[in-house]
């Protein structure tokens, strides 16, 4: 018998949607059966999608499809992460020569790539932090918003309006450009204070304007002065649908009574905390990671991102969850199912995203990795399969041989991949 038989949606909304996004229960021909899973708590299971949601989750050859099967033996089955801390609009900008391009087109072309590329990782939704104003003005945002809506069925992707200053007369602009930007379709409120002139004074224009239209708010900071974040708790604090900052690298270097004491505010405001294990996104707060654990012991949601692709900041940088969740793991102590909460539960609750947790009645936003253990699965994550409402929308197959050598012939070396392959992966 099945362990979990279908339910209804977690959320309102999705009980009100059209057929065309579906809901559990009803049969058509977006069902999908995921067979012979192994799950986190060592189960063996066949999980069955319909309409974007689990619909059941029974014992490995308990549940039937009338539709496609992807046969998952050797495979760990997790929700899907998350990416709460991209940058679009200059990602993958380092692959070029000459000076970065901001031009509409170019940018568009970078920012999907980018997402793309995140999705194969296994991020099926992003937030991606984009400027506006200064030489860019509005293109990059409207570059931004062209390849969000290019990528709708393959990931979510929400874009933060970020503009360099928003005080004093050479703050008009920034603040008008907001607004706009706003009205074009930017879901989340953001920006640098740490840029401006009077820091306060744009924490305070950013929640006014966030307040006007319901957005959450997400801040780009380092958070090296205590009382400015302080400050920020406390302007911040009750509202909804909430604030987020990050990187908050010089957190970290602060004392440590300095540093609990100031998570204890942010945890009583409900602010929530990006930090980017991989490092910052600029040559200054690349020097350290938010103190991860003592956030956590303060009550403090914290979630991890990836922060540059690529870019002059980080030229190397992958965009890939599992690898931010295997540094706070191997560098920052966390234990794995903490460090993979990071980019996926956690990182979902700061972008306001629904739970998806492996029973019947949640978002069909999944992530098959080759490996029986999270551990395994962090450090050797080469084989990927990612579920997007229901549906594959991303495999990566690795195969591994030792050839050409009389000791391959002797030993019979292992070859990955030679057993339990998905459906349709190639050998």
């Amino acid at each position: 018998m099945p362990d979990s038989q279908p339910q209804p949606p977690h959320s309102s909304s999705s009980s009100s949607s059209s057929s065309s996004s579906g809901t559990p229960g009803r049969g058509n021909a977006s069902d999908l059966l995921l067979c012979g899973a192994r799950l986190t708590d060592g189960r063996t299971v066949d999980v069955r999608l319909s309409g974007g949601y689990i619909e059941a989750v029974g014992t490995a050859g308990s549940l039937t499809a009338p539709t496609a099967r992807v046969d998952l033996a050797g495979y760990l089955l997790v929700p899907a992460p998350a990416e709460p801390h991209a940058h679009a609009d200059t990602a993958l900008s380092a692959d070029g020569d000459g000076p970065v391009s901001y031009e509409e087109q170019e940018v568009q072309r970078r920012a999907t790539e980018a997402a793309l590329l995140q999705l194969g990782h296994g991020a099926t939704a992003l937030r991606a932090q984009v400027r506006v104003g200064d030489v860019q003005g509005l293109a990059s945002m409207s570059a931004a918003l062209q390849a969000r809506r290019a990528l709708r069925g393959l990931a979510e992707l929400s874009v933060v309006a970020m503009p360099r200053v928003l005080t004093g007369l050479a703050g008009a602009d920034g603040l008008s450009m907001l607004r706009d930007a706003v009205k074009m379709g930017a879901s989340v409120i953001g920006g640098c204070p740490d840029l401006d002139p009077d820091p306060t004074g744009y924490v305070e224009a950013v929640l006014e304007v966030a307040s006007e239209h319901g957005c959450p708010v997400d801040l780009h900071t380092d958070g090296e002065d205590p009382a400015r974040l302080a400050r920020l708790a406390a302007m911040a604090g009750g509202l909804r649908p909430g604030v987020t900052l990050g990187p908050c690298g010089g957190l970290g270097r602060l004392p440590s009574e300095v540093a609990t004491r100031t998570a204890d505010q942010l945890a009583a405001a409900g602010v929530g905390v990006v930090c980017l294990p991989q490092g910052g996104c600029s040559g200054v707060d690349r020097r350290g990671t938010a103190p991860v654990r003592l956030l956590r012991a303060a009550g403090v949601r914290v979630a991890a991102g990836s922060g540059a692709l690529r870019d002059v900041s980080n030229p190397v940088g992958r965009g890939d969850p599992l690898e931010a969740a295997y540094l706070l793991a191997s560098r920052y102590g966390l234990r794995a199912e903490d460090a993979y909460d990071a980019v996926s539960a956690s990182a979902r609750a700061v972008l306001g995203l629904p739970e998806v947790r492996m029973e019947a009645g949640f978002p069909a936003e999944l992530l098959a990795v080759r490996g029986d253990r999270l551990e395994g699965v962090l450090s050797l994550a080469y084989s990927r399969i990612v579920v997007h409402r229901g549906r594959v929308v991303a495999r990566t197959s690795a195969v591994r041989e030792y050839c050409n050598t009389a000791t391959s012939a002797a030993l019979d070396l292992p070859r990955q991949g030679r057993q339990g392959r998905a459906a349709g992966e190639p050998s």
